[in-house]
């Protein structure tokens, strides 16, 4: 029998398509989904993963069910900080010799400049999971996914021979997701809604803050190659403090993503022009989309993310191979307009297609 896995979020973006990832590329592994709501061909793609109906709320569900597993993947809701001690705590309980894993789901957004500017300028700053490792663990309380970060720090030094932790930080993720739930990305379908709604692709200022970028399967493809290092016991990778691993392929400036934008919408008859325009700090502020995060705007359109993938590239192997930003953006735009056709507006209320 192979390894015994628990994962949540298997309906979301990243989830689901690590949940699909892993499904398919090792039919051996006994894999338990923690489902709010199971979608109807759940059980015809996934006729071998077990579910467990419950919520991020369910904590004694939750530290059960991880007591009865070797491997925790945990994602969706990086703030909900229960679900994540119970997670701990179930790993802990665990009677299966040797330790327990969990691998967090976290994102770049604590290395990024949105805190005080200045916005819309590039940042020479480009963060490696390797060298910066001193300082990325070290931030203030304050930053983005530090609370929970250090939850997972202070576990894995207290019971490091019970419990190998690491925390996979994506940076912005496109591409169409293969789970068995939402496969829409964040970024880019809030952008064309955006973009739409104006009549014009847009930009902070002159638009020369940078993001890191990665396509969904290569995060998935980062979770696979984590996971079967833990599968194997620990593997080449690193766990604990330093089991850090920012999942990156590629940067672009704020600008040339605009102008990427525009001419596509633009060719299919989206908005009148294919020129993007700059707008102030203060407008890009307000665009905060279906967010309740007040700085969501600065940090969406304003803001550096700058990173390198150090450790996933030189402990697991980890190369990119799915398509880059620019060839999978048509698609992800033409799908997220399809999408508010269909369903409405995901981030702008006012828009009409």
């Amino acid at each position: 029998m192979g390894a015994k896995i628990f994962i949540t979020a298997g309906t979301g973006y990243v989830g689901g398509t690590v949940l699909d990832t892993l499904a398919k590329r090792h039919p051996e592994y006994s894999i338990t989904a923690l489902l709010r709501n199971v979608p109807e061909d759940f059980a015809a793609r996934y006729p071998n993963v077990r579910i467990v109906r419950g919520t991020f709320d369910d904590e004694q569900l939750i530290a059960d069910t991880a007591a009865e597993n070797d491997i925790v993947i945990h994602g969706g809701k990086p703030k909900h900080l229960p679900s994540l001690e119970a997670h701990i705590a179930g790993l802990l309980r665990r009677s299966q010799p040797g330790p327990g894993f969990l691998i967090r789901l976290a994102g770049t957004g604590i290395i990024a400049d949105w805190q005080n500017g200045p916005y819309a300028v590039l940042n020479p700053k480009v963060w490696s999971d390797i060298d910066d490792i001193d300082d990325i663990t070290s931030f203030p309380d304050d930053y983005l996914h530090r609370t929970a970060d250090k939850i997972l720090q202070a576990a894995a030094a207290q019971y490091g021979d019970k419990l190998k932790t690491a925390i996979i930080c994506p940076s912005g993720i496109y591409g169409q997701g293969r789970g068995p739930g939402n496969i829409r990305s964040l970024l880019i379908p809030e952008m064309c809604e955006n973009i739409i709604e104006l009549g014009y692709s847009f930009y902070a200022l002159t638009g020369a803050n940078r993001r890191s970028w990665i396509h969904v399967d290569d995060v998935a493809n980062v979770y696979l190659k984590l996971v079967e290092a833990a599968v194997a016991g620990g593997g080449n990778a690193v766990w604990g403090k330093e089991g850090y691993y920012f999942a990156t392929s590629q940067e672009l400036s704020q600008l040339d993503l605009a102008r990427e934008a525009g001419k596509i919408l633009h060719t299919h008859g989206l908005i009148p022009t294919s020129e993007p325009k700059s707008l102030p700090v203060e407008t890009v502020r307000e665009m905060q989309g279906g967010s309740s995060w007040e700085p969501m705007g600065v940090y969406t359109w304003a803001c550096n993310t700058r990173a390198r993938a150090d450790r996933a590239r030189s402990l697991l192997g980890y190369a990119p191979s799915a398509p880059n930003v620019q060839s999978a953006l048509e698609g992800d735009l033409l799908d997220a307009v399809e999408h508010v056709k269909q369903n409405g507006p995901r981030y702008c209320p006012g828009l009409r297609l």
